[in-house]
């Protein structure tokens, strides 16, 4: 079968509405390196709600994209980690992460320059890779 992405019925859609959404790919490349719990993963991914990050991880493991292991714990402990279809994300993901975090100057600039609101202060970022 053949899929096309600007058809309004296609199936991929869903695909790429999952891998395109907010905290996907912040999951995606926290679990890069391997398992982590659930604490570990709000933790290495500020900004993240526990409400949401456990949304997004229910999501992620019904699309076949993170396995689960519930320790047999007290209490439970469940530690998540990239299936291999989700580790066949990790290269374009990187690829889009690079592209991000090179470009931020040229996207603040282009933002600033049409909305003085969004002038950011000239600091060094925080937390690196």
């Amino acid at each position: 079968m053949t899929y096309n992405i600007m058809s309004a019925t296609c199936p991929s859609r869903v695909v790429l509405h999952r891998i395109g959404a907010r905290w996907t790919v912040f999951i995606v490349n926290a679990l890069e390196h391997g398992p982590l719990r659930f604490t570990a993963l709000a933790t290495r991914i500020q900004g993240i709600t526990p409400k949401v990050l456990a949304e997004t991880l229910r999501s992620l493991d019904e699309d076949g994209l993170l396995s689960r292991t519930v320790f047999d714990d007290n209490p439970p402990n469940v530690e998540y980690e990239l299936t291999e279809l989700a580790s066949a994300l990790l290269v374009p993901l990187r690829a889009v992460r690079e592209w991000a975090e090179a470009h931020v100057p040229e996207v603040l600039a282009a933002r600033a320059a049409l909305n003085p609101e969004h002038r950011q202060p000239a600091t060094a970022p925080t937390g690196g890779r």
